[in-house]
């Protein structure tokens, strides 16, 4: 039976690759019917901001695939990147990148290297929530959640144990940033315990980005947020042998897409150049998340052969390793004419039907918040004592505990910091006090009345009896905080 996907050429080198890769599938007689849309620049051009007409998220939806060539987002102008605004629409939160070796016939450091990076593909700062704040400071917001990153260890533990992977590795940042990195390490503790047949490792993400380049062999599943994985998964593919042999998958609950991980390449579109195996390596991955497992081993390992037979696009042309040099659909005629062939060297592929990873819907517990206080952060051309001062003037109802600048405390402990124009102001109440949003709203009153211009608050919490904000640095934690229970509770 026929499998409707939705198809989209893409910019730069996109409709060239996506012509050839169609042609291997409809050689190799997979049952797929295609519905094209048109995204990217010329919708861009059209006035779309995220490059996404009407009558393509028609079809976007309907289709439960996607299969897309690379998508230029114009520079600037508020321009929304389309990809992020497919994946989190979609609700893909998976992004999934094999990388793996083809030595001796691309060449790579790394003979053995075969490792999945599963990214989270939602949340962190690619949410893209960011602010000018003040003339000197713009922010951008990172967004950890523990329903996205349980989704995304868990889903990376179910991988493994699918394609029989031995070992998880997380990597964060939680050494700096404790609060968000922190809640995705400790949320992967957790449910590393659900699988005990797999080993579990956390990293530091700058360590752990030096495994990837420099010891690949150590690691097999890695599991990350976005940022990191946006960055760790092109390492991975250069280290294996080059960026544009490798595909993605995105999954999502009901949906999913599969692309290069390579760009549009305009400065080559055209020229018939081009290799297409970043391309028809997804669309290989798109056949089995499908269940058309036949067919995904038919045309992989036709590809392999032809790597190995030294039929290379200009990418991975060597001449030491190379047999013939060529162009992007004579590298196609050279895959469909290995169709039924598997290489000698090279290990062979044998996809089996599985079923497909079903997360569970979590189920949460309400949690106990107690407001103990509130960050406002004031814009002015000043001194931190000079601030102080005026603050102190409006007598306000939670008292001030100190003044950071940059994450850096500048007040009352004098700091050689550079300082901008954005203060970090942190209000905290005394252990007798109760506080809550009408307090917040009389000390922000009392804040305009000496002609401070507030321009972001943030409230301090204890959640469940912990601290549930980070302090900033030179901050001491006072034993008001340590001693959690004895608060009093509005």
């Amino acid at each position: 039976m026929m499998q409707r996907i939705t198809v989209a050429f893409g910019d730069g080198i996109g409709p060239e690759i996506m012509r050839a890769t169609l042609e291997i599938l409809e050689a190799a007689d997979v049952p797929l019917a295609y519905d094209v849309i048109e995204i990217g620049a010329k919708a861009y051009e059209q006035g779309y901001d995220n490059g996404i007409p009407p009558e393509a998220w028609e079809t976007l939806y309907k289709n439960p695939v996607i299969l897309k060539a690379p998508i230029r987002t114009p520079q600037g102008g508020g321009y929304k990147s389309l990809n992020v605004t497919i994946r989190k629409r979609l609700g893909l939160f998976a992004n999934v990148r094999p990388c793996r070796a083809l030595t001796p016939f691309v060449h790579s450091q790394f003979p053995n290297m075969d490792i999945v990076i599963v990214r989270e593909n939602e949340e962190d700062l690619y949410t893209g929530i960011e602010y000018q704040q003040s003339a000197q400071v713009v922010q951008a917001l990172k967004v950890v959640s523990v329903p996205g990153s349980e989704a995304i260890i868990r889903f990376a533990f179910e991988y493994a144990r699918l394609y029989g992977r031995k070992k998880v590795t997380c990597m964060t940042k939680d050494n700096i940033m404790k609060q968000t990195d922190g809640l995705f390490h400790k949320l992967f503790e957790r449910i590393a315990k659900d699988y005990p047949e797999i080993e579990h490792e956390h990293k530091i993400i700058d360590i752990g980005s030096a495994f990837v380049a420099a010891r690949p062999y150590d690691l097999d599943v890695v599991v990350t947020l976005n940022l990191y994985g946006d960055i760790i998964s092109d390492i991975a593919a250069l280290v294996a042998g080059s960026v544009g042999l490798s595909g993605s998958a995105n999954i999502g609950r009901t949906h999913a897409m599969f692309e290069a991980i390579h760009g549009t390449a305009p400065d080559i579109a055209g020229k018939g150049i081009a290799n297409p195996s970043g391309l028809l390596n997804a669309a290989i991955m798109m056949l089995v998340h499908l269940g058309l497992t036949q067919h995904a081993t038919l045309i992989h390992n036709a590809w392999l052969k032809t790597i190995e037979d030294g039929i290379h696009t200009g990418d991975i042309y060597r001449t030491h390793q190379s047999k013939r040099l060529v162009g992007t659909a004579e590298f196609a005629q050279a895959v469909i004419e290995r169709l039924g062939e598997e290489p000698k060297q090279l290990k062979a592929v044998r996809y089996e039907k599985t079923t497909p990873i079903q997360l569970p819907q979590p189920v949460y517990e309400p949690v106990q918040k107690t407001l103990v206080g509130v960050d406002v952060f004031i814009s002015k051309y000043t001194t931190a004592e000079q601030l102080a001062e005026q603050i102190q003037q409006s007598n306000p109802p939670i008292p001030l505990k100190l003044i950071a600048n940059r994450g850096m405390q500048v007040y009352p402990d004098s700091s050689t910091t550079f300082c901008t124009d954005l203060w970090h102001c942190r209000f905290v109440k005394t252990p007798e006090q109760v506080v809550d949003h009408q307090t917040v709203i009389t000390l922000l009153q009392q804040l305009a009345e000496q002609s401070l211009d507030f321009v972001k608050i943030e409230h301090l919490y204890y959640i469940n009896g912990k601290r549930a904000y980070a302090l900033v640095q030179g901050e001491k934690e006072e034993d008001f905080f340590a001693v959690a229970d004895k608060m009093p509770h509005p």
